[in-house]
């Protein structure tokens, strides 16, 4: 886990110049990238980059198309698998335990040094993976940093993404659209001061989210986004759930089983 250094903060993020540089023209052409409102991103000075997120190219693409340098934050379960242990940080990826605590808090406050020092900064305000493709309700934790930093918050609309790598794909399908929206900035100083009203935080939330949903095009669901393991919890029972019409009765189970009298 990185310590917030000034170390830890210069080799973050060292191949993505060559991303941006190469491999950002062949994804605009590969997967028919349409990138709309560029103009909304500041030219100079920091600014958080809060984007819907159901791909796992996301983290990808936005890189590719921004014109400056950005760092984000992604769970840290990627430094365990070698594939992306070195890739991802040298991409720009600060790791985050999403179990909390301590952990969580150093990512952010080297997000923090990271905007304080004029740059850049991606997070996913959902908090994780849509698995569904609807939009969650995000996390105030983007507010916060924010209004920590005097950073505006751009909101990005992905569209597209899932059907270039729907959930667990192993590769992307080339040669499919896709559009990548930049909105207009939110500013910390146009909902308040927060020490005299901390629900400052989730009323800027909820507008970035209003935004996010206006340039993606999602459906919205008022819940924090559920994990897959939740998702496969809440299942519902084929035989429980299914109509009337379709279910099949006891005595018409026993005769498909050869059970059934004869007359």
């Amino acid at each position: 886990m990185a310590d917030g250094t000034d170390s830890d903060l210069g080799r973050a993020g060292a191949l993505q110049t060559v991303v941006r540089k190469v491999i950002g023209p062949i994804f605009r052409a590969g997967f028919k990238l349409d990138v709309q409102g560029i103009d909304n991103l500041p030219s100079r000075g920091p600014a958080i980059i809060a984007a819907n997120h159901t791909s796992v190219l996301d983290s990808f693409i936005v890189p590719a198309v921004l014109p400056r340098r950005v760092t984000y934050v992604g769970k840290a379960e990627y430094l365990d698998d070698w594939k992306t242990k070195h890739l991802f940080p040298a991409l720009g990826m600060i790791p985050i335990d999403r179990s909390g605590g301590d952990a969580a808090k150093a990512a952010l406050d080297l997000a923090a040094q990271v905007l304080d020092d004029g740059e850049f900064f991606a997070i996913y305000p959902e908090g994780t993976r849509s698995r569904t493709g609807v939009l969650y309700k995000g996390r105030t934790g983007v507010a916060r940093l924010s209004h920590r930093t005097g950073a505006p918050i751009v909101p990005v609309g992905l569209q597209g993404m899932r059907e270039i790598q729907p959930p667990d794909a192993a590769f992307p399908k080339f040669f499919k659209p896709a559009t990548i929206s930049f909105g207009e900035p939110l500013h910390p100083h146009e909902f308040g001061d927060p020490t005299d009203d901390p629900l400052i935080y989730r009323t800027m939330t909820d507008s970035l989210m209003f935004a996010i949903r206006q340039l993606s095009g999602q459906k919205y669901e008022n819940r924090y986004a559920p994990s897959a393991a939740e998702l496969a919890e809440q299942r519902p029972d084929p035989i429980v759930d299914a109509p009337l019409a379709e279910r099949r009765t006891a005595t018409a189970m026993l005769a498909g089983a050869g059970v059934g009298g004869g007359g």
